[in-house]
C-alpha cells in the first residue's frame, strides 16, 4: 500500500482537482439559476395568481426563507456526515423543487417546492464554497473558490437567456393540454422546471467526487485523507498538509459554536457575519430579482427588459473572471476596495439618475452594469473566498453555516422589501439606500480583513491565536492586520 502511494504521489493530477472543484461550484451554478429564473416569472405568476405587492414580495423571498433553514442546518449537518452527503442532498432538492414547481397547481404548493429550492440553495450555498476551499491548495484556493462565483453568475445568465426565449416561444402552435399549459398558456412554469436538468447532472457528478480531505482528518481518517491529497498536490505536499493539520493546536477536536465567541475568534466571526451582509443589502439581488421591473419603471418594454437582464447577467460572468485570474495575485484586499467603491459609487449614480428622471437612453442600464462590474470582481467572489478560509478548522462548517445564514438574512429582507420600497420611496430612494448599507464594507476592509492570499489554512488559524490572544494588551493587538 505504501509503495503504491509513493509511485502515485509523484505526480500530481490537476485535472483530478479542476474536475472535482467544477462539480462542486455546480452548486452555485443551481444557486444562480434558481435566484435569476424568478425575475422572468414575477409577472406572470403575478397576473395568473392576481397577486398584490406583498405577496409578489412572498412569492420572491419565500424561497430565501428556505435559504436560511438550509444554511441553519447544513453546518451541523456537513460537520457530522461529510460534505459529501450534504451536497447531495442540496441536489435532490434542488431537483424536486424545480419538478414541484413546474406541476404547482395552486399558489400554496407553488409556494411550498420554492420553500423546498430554498433548503437546496441554502445548502449548496454554505457547502459547496467550504468543500472547494478544504479541497484547494492554497495557492490555488481563491482562483478554485471563485469558480463557485463564477458558476453562479453562469447560471444567471442561462435563467435569463431560457427565460427570454421562453417568452418569446409563447405562440408556438402546440398539441395536447400539458404542452400547452407549460409552454404557452403558463410559460413560467417551464421556466422554473427546467432547473431539474441541471439539477439531475449535479446530483450524478456528486457521486464521481471524493470526500473533503480536511473533513476525513477531522475524522481522523489519515489514510483516506492521504490519497485524495496525493491526488491532488503529490506525496510532499500531502505529508506537509497532513503534519500542518496535526500539528494545529486542538484543531483534531470538534468543538461546538460557543469556540467562536472567545475572544481570539470574535474578528473572524465579525467577518463572517458583516461581509456576508453588506455584500447582500448593496442590493445586488434586487437587480437579479427585481431586474425587468426596474427596467420596466427606466422606459424598457418588457421584452427588452428581459434581453437588459441578459446583458446584466453577462457582465456579471465576464468581471468575475476578473477576479478568478487576480484575487491568488493581487490579493483579496485590493480588489474589494476597487470593487465596494465602484459599487457604492454607482448605486448614487444610479439615484441620481432616476431623480433626475433622465430614463430614456442607455443611461441607467450603463450605471446597472457598471455596478454589477464592481459587484462581480469584488463582493461576488471574494466574499466566498474570505469566509471559506478564516475560520478554525474545527468549527469551519458550523462557522460558515452562521456567515452564510446572514448572507441569507440579508437576501430575503431585499428580495421582501425591494417591491415595498420601488413603490414607497421610488427607484431613486432604493438605490440611494443601498449605496448606503453598502459603504461599511469598505471601513471592514480597511480596518479588520486580513490579507490571507497564499496562506494556508493552518497558517491563518494560527495567525488568529498569535495576533489577538486574551493575553495580548489591546495596544499590542492588530488592527487592519496582514498576514506575514
Amino acid at each position: 500500500m505504501s509503495s503504491k502511494i509513493q509511485q502515485s504521489g509523484s505526480k500530481k493530477n490537476r485535472t483530478f482537482l479542476h474536475l472535482v472543484c467544477l462539480v462542486a461550484a455546480l452548486g452555485g451554478f443551481l444557486f444562480g439559476f434558481d435566484t435569476a429564473v424568478i425575475s422572468g416569472t414575477v409577472g406572470l405568476v403575478k397576473n395568473d395568481f392576481h397577486l398584490n405587492a406583498v405577496t409578489e414580495g412572498w412569492f420572491v423571498s419565500c424561497a430565501l426563507l428556505g435559504c436560511v433553514v438550509g444554511v441553519a442546518l447544513s453546518g451541523a449537518l456537513s460537520d457530522k456526515y461529510g460534505r459529501k452527503v450534504v451536497l447531495i442532498l442540496s441536489a435532490i432538492l434542488f431537483l424536486a423543487s424545480a419538478l414541484g414547481c413546474m406541476w404547482s397547481g395552486s399558489f400554496t404548493v407553488l409556494i411550498a417546492f420554492r420553500l423546498i429550492g430554498g433548503l437546496g440553495i441554502g445548502v449548496a450555498s454554505m457547502v459547496s464554497p467550504l468543500y472547494i476551499s478544504e479541497f484547494a491548495p492554497s495557492r490555488y484556493r481563491g482562483m478554485m473558490v471563485s469558480l463557485y462565483q463564477l458558476a453562479l453568475t453562469v447560471g444567471i445568465v442561462i435563467a435569463y437567456f431560457s427565460n427570454a426565449y421562453l417568452l418569446n416561444h409563447t405562440k408556438i402552435d402546440l398539441s395536447g393540454p400539458v404542452l400547452k399549459l407549460i409552454l404557452s398558456a403558463q410559460v413560467w412554469r417551464a421556466m422554473l422546471g427546467l432547473g431539474a436538468l441541471p439539477a439531475g447532472i449535479f446530483l450524478l457528478s456528486l457521486l464521481a467526487v471524493p470526500e473533503s480531505p480536511r473533513w476525513l482528518l477531522l475524522k481522523n481518517r489519515v489514510a483516506e485523507a492521504k490519497v485524495i491529497l496525493i491526488r491532488i498536490d503529490g506525496l510532499q505536499a500531502a505529508e506537509n498538509e497532513i503534519a500542518a493539520f496535526q500539528n494545529g493546536e486542538g484543531i483534531q477536536d470538534e468543538k461546538g459554536l460557543r469556540e467562536l465567541l472567545r475572544p481570539v475568534y470574535r474578528r473572524p466571526l465579525l467577518i463572517g457575519i458583516l461581509l456576508p451582509l453588506f455584500s447582500q443589502l448593496c442590493g445586488i439581488n434586487a437587480v437579479i430579482y427585481y431586474g425587468p421591473k426596474i427596467l420596466e419603471q427606466a422606459g424598457f418594454a418588457l421584452n427588452n427588459a428581459l434581453g437588459g437582464q441578459v446583458t446584466i447577467g453577462l457582465v456579471n460572468v465576464v468581471f468575475t473572471f476578473v477576479a478568478i485570474f487576480t484575487v491568488d495575485r493581487w490579493g483579496r484586499k485590493p480588489l474589494l476596495f476597487a470593487g465596494v467603491g465602484g459599487a457604492v459609487a454607482a448605486l448614487i449614480l444610479i439615484g441620481v439618475l432616476f431623480f433626475a428622471g433622465v430614463t430614456s437612453g442607455p443611461w441607467i442600464l450603463t450605471a446597472i452594469l457598471l455596478f454589477i462590474a464592481c459587484f462581480a470582481f469584488s463582493f461576488g467572489p471574494v466574499c466566498w473566498v474570505i469566509v471559506g478560509e478564516i475560520f478554525p478548522g474545527a468549527v469551519r462548517g458550523k462557522a460558515m453555516s452562521l456567515a452564510t445564514l446572514s448572507l441569507w438574512i440579508g437576501n430575503f429582507l431585499v428580495g421582501l422589501l425591494t417591491p415595498v420600497l420601488l413603490e414607497g420611496a421610488g427607484p431613486a430612494w432604493t438605490f440611494w439606500i443601498f449605496a448606503g448599507c453598502c459603504a461599511p464594507a469598505l471601513l471592514l476592509t480597511y480596518r479588520i480583513i486580513p490579507e490571507t492570499k497564499g496562506k494556508s489554512l493552518e497558517s491563518i488559524e494560527t495567525y488568529w491565536a498569535e495576533s489577538f490572544a486574551p493575553s495580548k494588551s489591546p495596544e499590542n493587538q492588530k488592527v487592519g492586520p496582514s498576514l506575514p
